[in-house]
C-alpha cells in the first residue's frame, strides 16, 4: 500500500477558514430563514474594475484569431506585465527592483507556500502570533515542525508574540532564526509597520543570514503616507528579503486569480557545502518545472490595473472597502467594544466582550446576531480573547451587521 505524507497528521483539526464554512452551513441548514451576513473570510463583493474587464474581454477576441492566439506563456510572466508592476509598485516608490526579478503568480497564498521549496528542511523558522495560519500550516505538511502542543503551537517554530501591548508588531527575537515571516499591513490584527521597524528587522536579517518572508498583501490600504508599503523601501532588504503581492484584494481578482513575488537577484541562501547559491536562479527553477503561468486574460486583466482608468477604478474599490472598515470600527468603539486595526487595512481586530473566548463570541454573533467573523485562536494561541471583522462585503450588509452587533453587544 502507498505510505502517505505523515506530516500532514500533525495538522491541528481542519484548516481555520474551511471549519468556518463547516459550522456557518450547519447554522444555515439549521436556520434556513435566518439572513447570515459573512464578515469572516475576507473575499471581496464588488466587481472587477470595468477597466479590467474590458481589457480581459479583449484578451477573449484576442484568443480566437490566429495571428493573436496565446498558448503556454512564459512561466515567470508577461514582460509587459512584469514591467509596469516594477514601474508603479516598487520604482515609483524609490525601490531598487527590475522586471526580470518579478514573477506573477495565480495567488499569494500559494506562493507563501510554495517558497518553502526552495529552503532546506534544517531553518529554524519564526512566525507571529497570532499569524496567517498558511504560514504554519505549509511548514507542518513540508516536515518543518514538530507535533503541536496542547496551545496548537509547534515544535520547531519560533513564536513572536503579538499584542495591544506592542502595537501587534513583535519584537526582535533574541536568539538566531533562519526564515522570518512577516505581514504588513498585517493579517489578522490590521496592525503596520513603521520604516523605523522594518529596518530594524532588516538589521537583524542582514546581521545573522536571515531571509524575511514578507507578505505584502494588503499594501494597496495604507492611507499613512509615512507606512513603507514595501519592504524594498528599506536599505538593504534587497540582500534579505522575499516579498509577495496580490491583485485579490485591491483589483478584486479573487476569483479571477493573479499575483506576484519578488525574489532580488542579489539574495543568496546557503548550500550545503556552504557556497552561496541565488534564490532567484532557484525559485525560476521551480516556477518553470511545477507552474506553465498565469493566463493571457488574466494577465491583460491585471495589467489594465495600471492604466489611468484602472487606477482610479481600484482606488475607488479601495476607498469603498475602508469605509465599510471606517463603519465597523466606529460602531464597535461606540459600542465600548475595544477594536485595532481598520485605518490601514481591511479588517478590524475586536477584542472579544465580557471576557468571552474567541469561538464563544464566534458563536453568540452566529446564533444571535446571524453575523459571521472569525475567532481570533483560530491565528494562534495569542490571538485567543480577540476576534477578525473583514470590511470585505456591501454596504448595505456592513450597516446591518453593526446593528445587529452593537445592539447585542454593548459594554
Amino acid at each position: 500500500m502507498a505510505t502517505i505524507n505523515d506530516n500532514y497528521l500533525k495538522l491541528k483539526a481542519g484548516y481555520l477558514f474551511p471549519e468556518i464554512g463547516r459550522r456557518v452551513a450547519a447554522f444555515a441548514e439549521a436556520n434556513p430563514d435566518a439572513p447570515i451576513i459573512k464578515l469572516g473570510i475576507g473575499d471581496v463583493t464588488e466587481p472587477l474594475p470595468e477597466a479590467c474587464r474590458t481589457a480581459m474581454v479583449r484578451a477573449v477576441e484576442d484568443m480566437g484569431d490566429r495571428d493573436s492566439f496565446k498558448g503556454y506563456g512564459p512561466e515567470q510572466g508577461y514582460l509587459w506585465l512584469r514591467e509596469k508592476v516594477a514601474q508603479h509598485d516598487f520604482q515609483s516608490r524609490g525601490c531598487d527592483i527590475d522586471a526580470s526579478e518579478i514573477f506573477i503568480s495565480d495567488g499569494s497564498k500559494c506562493d507563501c507556500g510554495n517558497i518553502l521549496d526552495i529552503f532546506g528542511s534544517n531553518n529554524s523558522i519564526a512566525v507571529t502570533d497570532p499569524v496567517y495560519p498558511v504560514y504554519v500550516d505549509t511548514n507542518v505538511m513540508a516536515g518543518h515542525t514538530g507535533p503541536a502542543n496542547e496551545n496548537g503551537e509547534y515544535g520547531g517554530l519560533t513564536y513572536l508574540p503579538i499584542s495591544a501591548e506592542n502595537a501587534f508588531t513583535a519584537s526582535i527575537p533574541s536568539e538566531k532564526v533562519d526564515l522570518i515571516y512577516l505581514c504588513f499591513p498585517n493579517n489578522p490584527t490590521g496592525a503596520v509597520a513603521s520604516k523605523e521597524h522594518l529596518q530594524a528587522w532588516v538589521h537583524y536579517a542582514r546581521a545573522h543570514g536571515s531571509i524575511i518572508l514578507f507578505d505584502a498583501a494588503y499594501e494597496a490600504f495604507i492611507t499613512d503616507p509615512a507606512i513603507p508599503h514595501s519592504i524594498y523601501e528599506i536599505e538593504g532588504a534587497r540582500d534579505c528579503a522575499i516579498e509577495f503581492r496580490s491583485f485579490s484584494k485591491n483589483a478584486g481578482f479573487t476569483g479571477t486569480r493573479c499575483a506576484l513575488t519578488v525574489v532580488p537577484k542579489t539574495l543568496m541562501g546557503k548550500a550545503a557545502d556552504g557556497s552561496d547559491v541565488a534564490l532567484h536562479s532557484l525559485w525560476n527553477r521551480r516556477q518553470s518545472t511545477k507552474f506553465n503561468g498565469v493566463s493571457y486574460i488574466v494577465q491583460r486583466g491585471a495589467e489594465a490595473v495600471y492604466s489611468p482608468e484602472g487606477q482610479a477604478q481600484t482606488k475607488a474599490l479601495i476607498d469603498f472597502y475602508m469605509e465599510n472598515a471606517r463603519i465597523i470600527r466606529e460602531q464597535l468603539t461606540s459600542a465600548g467594544i475595544a477594536v485595532y486595526g481598520g485605518v490601514n487595512a481591511p479588517y478590524v481586530w475586536v477584542k472579544t466582550p465580557n471576557d468571552l473566548s474567541s469561538w464563544d463570541f464566534f458563536d453568540k454573533l452566529l446564533h444571535s446576531c446571524h453575523v459571521v467573523g472569525t475567532p481570533g485562536s483560530g491565528f494562534g494561541a495569542a490571538g485567543e480573547g480577540y476576534f477578525r471583522i473583514s470590511a470585505f462585503n456591501s454596504r448595505d450588509n456592513v450597516n446591518e451587521a453593526m446593528r445587529r452587533v452593537t445592539e447585542k453587544f454593548r459594554v
